[in-house]
């Protein structure tokens, strides 16, 4: 998978991450409402985190919107929520040298300057 960096160009979050990570000009920008994720990159991303649940947002409006708190979902469920709507993937993500960096936690987010850092 190419070094690139997904993200939602409308999250404050992920534009400060993507400020602070100072990307090198070859890592690719995704701006996943624009482009969605492809079911390639949705299951590379799984092999990385282990699990589709993994890489779901909870924090989606979405979620409760469509009552998905309230059901009992399997991985095939996460995979195909993840390719219906944007909203529903966990951001940012960077891919570096075959490494994903998902979500925006500060060890995440650590972990990724330090790989790029590292260069």
């Amino acid at each position: 998978m190419k070094d690139l960096f997904i993200y939602l160009d409308s999250c404050n979050t992920c534009q400060r991450i993507l400020a602070d990570l100072k990307l090198p000009k070859e890592i690719a920008l995704q701006n996943t409402k624009e482009t969605p994720v492809t079911s390639e990159q949705v299951d590379y991303l799984k092999e990385q985190s282990g699990s589709y649940e993994s890489l779901f947002n909870r924090r989606a409006q979405l979620y409760r919107g469509r009552n998905l708190h309230e059901q009992d979902l399997t991985e095939t469920d996460y995979r195909n929520l993840l390719l219906d709507h944007y909203t529903f993937i966990k951001r940012p993500i960077l891919i570096y040298k075959g490494t994903a960096y998902i979500g925006n936690s500060k060890k995440t987010v650590a972990a990724a300057q330090q790989a790029l850092s590292n260069d």
